[in-house]
C-alpha cells in the first residue's frame, strides 16, 4: 500500500533536505514545502514537486513528514492560525499519516495524536538523530511510536529515510521520551567536551595533540570527536546551534521535573548553553559553548 502512497516533506533545513533527498533517491515522488520558496524550488529542479502552500502539500500527500524546529512550529504547520481552512490538518485526506520529527515535550506529542485521530488522521511520533550528513545518506536514526495502521502506510518512507527505525510503542510519546534522553546525553557530552578542551587550552596543552590523544583514549565520546573538530577549525557555522540545546535540555529538565526526578548534570549543561546564548553565541554551532570559559585562547582559522 505504501508504495502507491505519495509523500511530502515540510521543512528543508539541515535534516529535512537530506531526508527529502533520501526519499527521492529511493524512487519516490517527493512533494516539498519550505517557507523559503527558493529552497523548495532548488530541490524540485532535480526531481520532485515544490508546493506553494501548506494546503497544496497536504492535499498532494498521503504521508506528510514534518521536520520543523519545535512544537510551536509543528502546531502552526498543522493548525495555522486557527481559522477553518488554515494548516495541513484541514486539508489532509482521512487516513493520511502525519510523521512528526521535531524534538518536543512527550505530552505535546500525545496530545497531537489525539487531535489528529479526532480528525480521522493517523500519527507517528518520530524524532530523529544523526545529523545532516546521515540524513543526506539515509543513515540517520528514527525513534518512533505509532499505531500499526500508521506504520502500514508510512513504513516504506521511514525505511528510505533512516538506517534504523526503532518502534518504541503503539501510541505517541515513547519516541519523544527516548529522543529527549538522547538529547540529555548529547548536551551533557558537548558541555563536558568543551570543558575538557578549555582546561587543556588553559594549561597550555597543544589543542591538536590533545584532540588526537583523547580521540584514541577511553575519555573519547562521539560528541568530543565531532564537536571539538569544529573548535580546532575555528568553524562555528551552525550545524546544530547553541539555542537548540537551550531548548532541548530545557525539555529534558521539564520532563524530569514533572516526576520530581533530579538531573544535576543536565541542569549544569543547560546553564552552560544558556550562558553561551546570552553571551551572543545563540546562533553559532553548539560547540561555541566553549566560548563561555575565561582566560583561554581558542584556535584560530587556518
Amino acid at each position: 500500500m505504501a508504495n502507491h502512497s505519495s509523500v511530502g516533506v515540510i521543512g528543508l533545513g539541515a535534516m529535512g533536505m537530506g531526508m527529502a533527498q533520501s526519499l527521492r533517491r529511493a524512487g519516490h515522488t517527493v512533494n516539498v514545502f519550505d517557507v523559503r520558496a527558493e529552497v523548495a524550488q532548488k530541490f524540485a529542479a532535480d526531481g520532485g514537486v515544490a508546493c506553494a502552500s501548506l494546503e497544496s502539500i497536504a492535499k498532494a500527500s498521503d504521508v506528510l513528514v514534518s521536520v520543523v524546529v519545535n512544537a510551536l512550529q509543528t502546531e502552526s504547520v498543522l493548525f495555522g492560525d486557527g481559522s477553518v481552512q488554515s494548516g495541513c490538518a484541514h486539508h489532509l485526506k482521512p487516513g493520511s499519516v502525519f510523521v512528526m520529527c521535531s524534538t518536543v515535550d512527550p505530552a505535546f506529542s500525545v496530545g497531537l495524536e489525539k487531535k489528529l485521530n479526532a480528525k480521522g488522521l493517523l500519527y507517528i511520533d518520530a524524532p530523529i538523530s544523526g545529523g545532516a550528513a546521515k540524513a543526506a545518506s539515509g543513515q540517520m536514526t528514527m525513534m518512533t511510536a505509532g499505531t500499526p495502521a500508521a506504520y502500514a502506510k508510512a513504513e516504506a518512507f521511514l525505511n528510505a529515510m533512516a538506517a534504523k527505525v526503532y518502534k518504541l510503542g503503539d501510541s505517541a510519546g515513547a519516541g519523544s521520551k527516548v529522543k529527549i534522553i538522547n538529547q540529555l546525553l548529547a548536551g551533557v557530552h558537548i558541555a563536558a567536551a568543551a570543558e575538557a578542551m578549555a582546561l587543556g587550552l588553559r594549561e597550555g596543552v597543544d589543542a591538536e595533540a590533545l584532540y588526537e590523544v583523547i580521540t584514541h583514549s577511553a575519555g573519547n565520546s562521539w560528541m568530543f570527536e565531532n564537536r571539538m573538530a569544529h573548535v580546532l577549525a575555528a568553524d562555528y557555522t551552525p550545524l546544530s546551534a547553541v539555542d537548540i540545546f537551550v531548548k532541548d535540555l530545557g525539555l529534558v529538565l521539564d520532563m524530569a521535573r514533572a516526576s520530581k526526578f533530579p538531573l544535576p548534570l543536565s541542569s549544569t549543561a543547560h546553564q552552560m548553553f544558556m550562558q553561551a546564548s546570552t553571551a551572543g553565541f545563540a546562533k553559532e554551532d553548539d560547540s561555541a559553548v566553549i566560548k563561555i570559559f575565561p582566560g583561554i585562547e581558542l584556535p584560530k582559522a587556518k
